[in-house]
């Protein structure tokens, strides 16, 4: 894809789902920037009201028909396809169909076929489903069991009646979040179909990422309130109110973590990790290690909520009596990977792949002294969502996963962290890991609901 062609796609569904082009309501504020009073902790975010699951699942089919209306036609006809099947059954629902399904459709019933035909001419991308069920109003049943027993014959018999020139199917073999289409459903589409339009079969690849990775003005107006109850959770678990020094492991944070989630009545995507750093240990402790005064805290931590995912890192310190904040050491390590989350921001680029940022931002901060490491990702229907990838912990050169190009509209992790030396711990090196989420409207990238600036404090 060309700036050009991603850069019109953006604009295209912003125009489409608004009628113009608003900015999104993203907080740029550091909500952990403020000061404390002597020996106290600092105030962390107050806890967004939870809606009812009533309201939940009104809202997210509102955001589910618009995307509908938006993204699938500016994809479809982005890629030149006019016909996208999509085919799962109970259970074994594929990634992107499992994000079409409306909010009262948790799984696919039996087998559910899924059809997008864009019949030309700026007219409508006709939804159809193959099933008995009109899937909230937004597909139309298009299979009346008792006239055609067979599912996938009928499925045919609309082939042959739109007559597609292409015909994507959810099959890559470079990207799970396109490769849904089990092979068994494959083979049996492949059979009931006549010989010239099996030849038309086509990867849906970029259809499968392009709708996966992309955000609606109306997501993103609720997004900050999500990571926003992420922040608060975490606030709220790296606090007095939690962790007692002395009495309280790092095992017992990360189950106050889960049972907090639970009770909010929301999930998770992964299991919370806390982990202790402290002077004079050479290893990064956790599990059933007690928590001191003087240690530095770490915790990865996310949420789902309406569908869309959170990825966080922040760090706390255990103040010493007497202590009014974290030792200057630590303050700077911890300001050092904000200057690391600074060069990857000032880095992004419509057009540009995963391994041009990163190689950009790394060459930014390793050229203002920093040690970085940079391992960001997408972010919305996963944690580790579809789309270019910026680096891995564990690899900080070029990968074929990195090749993919930046779009305008995304949602980002941006995860990374700065290691240095603690003078105060004896010249002791640290790693100052950070994670936030942010969105990238084609030009700027911004954080959801501020970012970590200083220490959670815990009293």
């Amino acid at each position: 894809m060309t700036v050009r062609t991603a850069a019109l796609l953006g604009i295209a569904l912003l125009a489409a789902a608004t009628g113009g082009a608003p900015e999104p309501a993203l907080a740029t504020a550091s909500w952990g920037s403020g000061e404390a009073p002597d020996d106290a902790e600092r105030p962390g975010p107050a806890l967004p009201t939870i809606m009812s699951l009533r309201a939940q699942a009104q809202l997210r089919n509102a955001w589910l028909a618009e995307r509908l209306d938006t993204i699938v036609p500016a994809l479809m006809r982005e890629q030149g396809i006019d016909m996208w099947v999509l085919v799962a059954r109970e259970y074994l629902e594929d990634p992107v169909m499992a994000t079409m399904l409306d909010a009262e459709s948790m799984h696919a019933r039996r087998r559910t076929i899924l059809v997008f035909h864009d019949p030309g001419a700026g007219r409508k991308v006709e939804r159809l489903t193959v099933s008995r069920y009109g899937m909230g109003g937004l597909f139309q049943p298009a299979w009346r069991p008792e006239a055609e027993p067979d599912q996938f014959r009928r499925l045919s018999a609309i082939i042959a009646e739109k007559k597609p020139r292409k015909i994507a199917l959810d099959i890559s073999s470079e990207s799970a979040f396109a490769d849904g289409l089990t092979k068994s459903q494959h083979d049996a589409l492949i059979a009931a179909l006549p010989t010239d339009y099996a030849e038309r079969v086509v990867s849906g690849e970029e259809l499968a990422i392009g709708w996966l990775e992309a955000r609606i003005p109306a997501e993103m107006k609720v997004y900050p309130e999500i990571v926003r109850t992420a922040h608060a959770i975490i606030a709220e678990g790296f606090s007095g109110k939690v962790i007692k020094p002395g009495r309280t492991t790092a095992a017992d944070v990360v189950w106050w973590f889960r049972e907090r989630i639970a009770a909010l009545k929301l999930s998770t995507w992964f299991q919370p990790s806390v982990s202790i750093f402290r002077q004079g240990s050479a290893e990064e402790l956790s599990g059933d290690t007690v928590i001191r005064s003087g240690d530095m805290l770490w915790t990865d931590f996310g949420i789902m909520h309406l569908g869309l995912a959170t990825d966080t890192q922040h760090l706390g310190y255990v103040l010493r009596p007497g202590e009014s904040d974290a030792p200057a050491g630590l303050r700077a390590g911890l300001a050092n990977a904000n200057r690391v989350q600074d060069a990857l921001a000032s880095s992004f680029e419509t057009g540009l792949s995963g391994n041009q940022m990163l190689e950009r931002a790394r060459a930014k901060a390793i050229a203002a002294g920093l040690r970085p490491s940079i391992y960001s990702h997408p972010i919305g229907f996963h944690g580790h969502g579809a789309g270019a990838a910026i680096g891995f912990w564990d690899d900080q050169n070029p990968s074929p996963r990195g090749a993919r190009q930046l779009r305008p509209n995304t949602a980002w992790s941006i995860e990374l962290s700065h290691t240095q030396k603690v003078p105060e711990w004896g010249g002791q090196e640290l790693p100052f890991r950070l994670e936030e989420d942010a969105f990238f409207d084609g030009v700027t990238l911004r954080y959801l609901d501020g970012r970590q600036k200083s220490f959670h404090l815990i009293k």
